[in-house]
């Protein structure tokens, strides 16, 4: 009897160590990757993440890195079958095959790896970013908005400065326009809409830039705040916001605001119309009075497609993916699309206290960086004790969602090939 190598037995051992061998980057960054996706996952339990993303995507970051095998008919990046004479064994997991060539190899796939079917017909189609908007869309008050549309919408604009400066030099870093755009939209800090943006613009950088996107969308909770104590003296942050006199905005009119908002957008960007009709189909669950429908979209569809897609993004953080050269400058320019655009929004925010009279508390221009509800609560969080800013950080939040889908939109339809 052959006798039996105990590395064959625990192959996900074996591949680690022979890839030290063999190709020690990818190795090296396999023991990173589980070693950042364990640090997330406890950032997350702790609240310093949003825990609604780092928790899974941690989870499955470090787990796929952990669990790589052999295979020896098939690739496992695209389910293809190697030929007999060029059988040899190939390193993968049993979880995604995110490049399928053709329809066999996606029927071999669907069969055998377990988040294939969610990745394939609801995430690598954007189903799972509508079905997020439109979660999104049952927490909104667009009341915040009605309420204050100048001050919101000009916060909301400010904080799509990343947008606006990262797609040149990312041009300028050699990455195709169509590319370029899809990075660059990380600055409007709406996973969802840079999910979209990349499958229309950007297939073949499809995977990392989602994931670069969320990975510092989950981040921004808590880098924010550092940025606004660097920008934004204590006694400035320590502001009052002055008594308004607003009346109370009825469900009738919010409808109203709803449809028009979505009908006109769609007629005027039309290839962002399915997160469009999403995010305010969501608003109008919200103001109908539709108990079981509300129920199930701001419970159910939302917290089921986000932790789904935390999930599909930690498992598609493979250490072959992440290390791809191309995925440094799309880490170096996500970053700086969503600094820049936190910068931005805080220079709204004082535009806003200067032409106020100096009564607008600044703060509330982080908010304009529309990662729904994150940068509302960091907005509120940061500002002094008693001192109440979440009403105008909403408006400038959901005036952000509305911004970077017309940003987004604006791109698409420039630099999508027609035809």
């Amino acid at each position: 009897m052959e006798s039996l190598n105990i590395l064959d037995l625990f192959q996900g051992i074996n591949t680690l160590l022979q890839g030290f061998v063999t190709d020690p980057k990818i190795a090296f960054g396999r023991v990173f990757l589980m070693a950042l996706g364990l640090l997330l996952f406890y950032l997350g339990r702790k609240g310093v993440l949003e825990a609604l993303l780092m928790i899974p995507m941690g989870l499955g970051m470090a787990t796929v890195n952990a669990g790589v095998m052999f295979f020896s008919s098939y690739d496992p990046a695209t389910g293809l079958s190697i030929a007999a004479d060029q059988a040899q064994q190939l390193p993968g997991t049993l979880f995604i095959a995110p490049l399928a060539l053709d329809t066999t190899a996606l029927v071999n796939i669907l069969q055998i790896n377990w988040l294939q079917p969610i990745y394939t017909f609801m995430f690598s189609n954007g189903l799972i970013a509508c079905f997020v908007f439109m979660g999104i869309g049952t927490l909104l008050d667009v009341g915040f908005v009605m309420a204050r549309p100048f001050q919101s919408m000009i916060i909301a604009l400010f904080a799509e400065l990343g947008t606006v400066v990262t797609f040149p030099l990312a041009v300028a870093m050699g990455l195709n326009p169509g590319q370029a755009a899809s990075v660059a939209t990380i600055g409007g800090a709406d996973g969802p809409m840079v999910l979209f943006t990349s499958l229309m613009l950007a297939k073949d950088l499809f995977v990392p830039i989602t994931v670069v996107a969320y990975l510092y969308l989950g981040l921004a909770y808590g880098g924010f705040p550092y940025l606004i104590k660097l920008m934004i003296p204590e006694k400035l942050r320590a502001l009052p916001m002055p008594m308004e006199k607003t009346r109370t905005i009825t469900s009738n009119e919010k409808l109203i605001f709803a449809v028009i908002a979505c009908v006109l957008l769609s007629l005027l960007f039309p290839v962002a119309s399915p997160l469009l009709l999403s995010l305010f189909l969501g608003v109008v669950i919200r103001e109908s009075d539709l108990p079981n429908f509300y129920e199930l979209f701001s419970n159910t569809v939302l917290y089921g497609s986000t932790f789904f897609l935390g999930l599909l993004l930690g498992v598609l953080c493979e250490a072959g993916t992440i290390l791809n050269p191309v995925v440094l400058k799309l880490l170096v320019l996500g970053i700086l699309s969503l600094l820049i655009s936190g910068i931005g929004g805080i220079i709204g925010g004082y535009a806003m206290y200067y032409w106020s009279g100096k009564k607008y508390n600044p703060v509330i221009g982080i908010a304009g960086v529309s990662c729904v509800p994150t940068t509302a609560k960091v907005a509120q969080k940061s500002v002094g004790p008693g001192v109440i800013v979440l009403p105008h950080a909403l408006g400038a939040n959901i005036s952000g969602v509305i911004t970077s889908a017309i940003f987004a939109a604006t791109l698409i339809a420039f630099l999508l090939p027609k035809g």
